[in-house]
């Protein structure tokens, strides 16, 4: 036996060039540097708390010194500042007309995120001004409820500006038409389901920056650029590149938004740097940060989506009288853990009249993409985690039914609010341990 496994062992194929993680795992480029051992992504045990070395500062540079090139992007309307830029107007007539299918925009924004800049932008992302002002209305009361002590940004100060956590609920509950006004945007699902896939889970906080707000830190985002240093390099490389791929970070301007309000501060391609989680604490690459990053100026009903792993910061707003309002928007892979608890079922509950009236006048009904971005941002559609025993999967699935299938059915049979309530409990009684 000992001798027949000499004999496997010898014939395993060797290779001719380091396996790089890169392209085997992520579908991202290998790492720029000079040679291809530079690509492979390794690390002993205590690596990533020792300093940072000049060879990795000058990887870092190269991959921030490319540029992006529209062809690359033949559906956005321009290049500005390396960033994609999409029209709103565009994307939507693409969708309504068919001239271009919604897998090939999922495709080109995928791309983006993933190989490209990583950061995109969407003018007009939200068309309705009037609803964004209405939104806003809502989000001041909320704020002004709220007020009784100071609330902490994650990467500034306390005092320089207004936040409502979980806003997504705080708005269904205190005004369900202009929520579902708001969350019935097929931009929102396209941009979510190109980056996560189906299934993911929508969050939101608002943040308003007042005149004098200072700058965020740079740094990467959820997951673990809510880490501690320490903490955060006890996770294997591929697994600080794969949680890069379980979030998606976007915001969109609910006041005017020009340079001297502070736009976020953006720095191109640095989300393909292996060791940007460790890298964006360090003094030289802070410094790099502030030579180099980029913002972009947005109108009212703008957004920005980036890569949780690109370097950024909310910037410095300058003006005298513009309080900087964005609704930022935190989207989790249907497998990932969201930052914030959101009570799904109290969301639909407290909606429910709003989401059947809005469906019930929308031509196409609750097959339309703003119907079905709808249902998708209110409902948990994912089967797992679940209670087995008592919710088995069908005969003909692997799968148990979802907060989705449920709500969709029922939208479909017009359920009241009772009925609604019964079945919410019922799947509720059934996913519990």
């Amino acid at each position: 036996m000992r001798a027949h496994l000499q004999r496997l062992v010898s014939r395993r194929p060797t290779l001719s060039r380091p396996w790089t993680l890169s392209r085997s795992l992520t579908g991202f480029p290998p790492a720029v540097g000079p040679s291809p051992q530079a690509a492979v992504r390794v690390q002993s045990r205590s690596r990533l708390m020792d300093p940072f070395s000049p060879e990795e500062l000058n990887r870092f540079t190269q991959i921030c010194g490319q540029v992006t090139e529209q062809s690359d992007y033949p559906l956005s309307s321009e290049i500005a500042h390396n960033a994609v830029v999409y029209s709103g107007d565009q994307l939507r007539k693409f969708i309504t007309n068919g001239s271009q299918s919604r897998d090939d925009i999922m495709a080109e924004i995928h791309k983006c995120l993933a190989t490209g800049p990583g950061v995109l932008v969407i003018r007009k992302f939200v068309k309705d001004t009037d609803l964004i002002q209405r939104t806003n209305s809502v989000l001041s009361k909320i704020i002004e409820r709220e007020r009784e002590g100071a609330k902490g940004d994650h990467f500034s100060a306390a005092g320089n500006n207004d936040r409502i956590w979980n806003s997504f609920q705080k708005h269904a509950i205190a005004d369900p038409r202009s929520f579902v006004e708001y969350y019935s945007n097929v931009l929102l699902d396209m941009v979510s389901e190109a980056w996560l896939g189906p299934g993911y889970q929508l969050t939101a906080q608002v943040n308003v920056v007042r005149p004098g707000g200072k700058a965020q830190e740079p740094h990467r985002d959820y997951h673990l650029g809510f880490q501690s240093e320490r903490t955060a390099s006890r996770f294997p490389i591929v697994s600080q590149i794969a949680s890069a791929m379980l979030t998606l970070q976007g915001a969109v301007a609910h006041t005017p938004m020009p340079l001297a309000s502070g736009p976020t501060q953006l720095l191109p391609f640095s989300q393909q740097f292996d060791h940007g989680y460790i890298a964006y604490r360090q003094p030289e690459f802070v410094d790099f940060f502030h030579k180099h990053m980029v913002q972009t100026a947005l109108d009212i009903g703008d957004a920005v989506f980036f890569n949780p792993a690109l370097f950024h910061a909310a910037g410095d707003n300058k003006t005298k009288d513009l309080h900087r309002i964005g609704n930022l928007l935190q989207v989790s892979a249907c497998w990932s853990k969201p930052m914030e608890t959101v009570d799904r079922n109290a969301i639909i509950r407290a909606t429910w009249s709003d989401v059947k009236d809005y469906i019930a006048n929308t031509q196409g009904g609750i097959d339309s993409p703003s119907s079905q971005a709808l249902l998708k941002a209110i409902c948990d559609a994912y089967s797992f985690p679940t209670n087995l025993d008592k919710d088995p999967p069908p005969a003909d699935s692997h799968c148990p039914e979802t907060q989705l299938d449920r709500v969709t059915r029922g939208v479909a049979e017009k359920w009241s609010d009772d009925s609604l309530n019964q079945a919410l409990d019922e799947l509720a009684a059934k996913r519990a341990a």
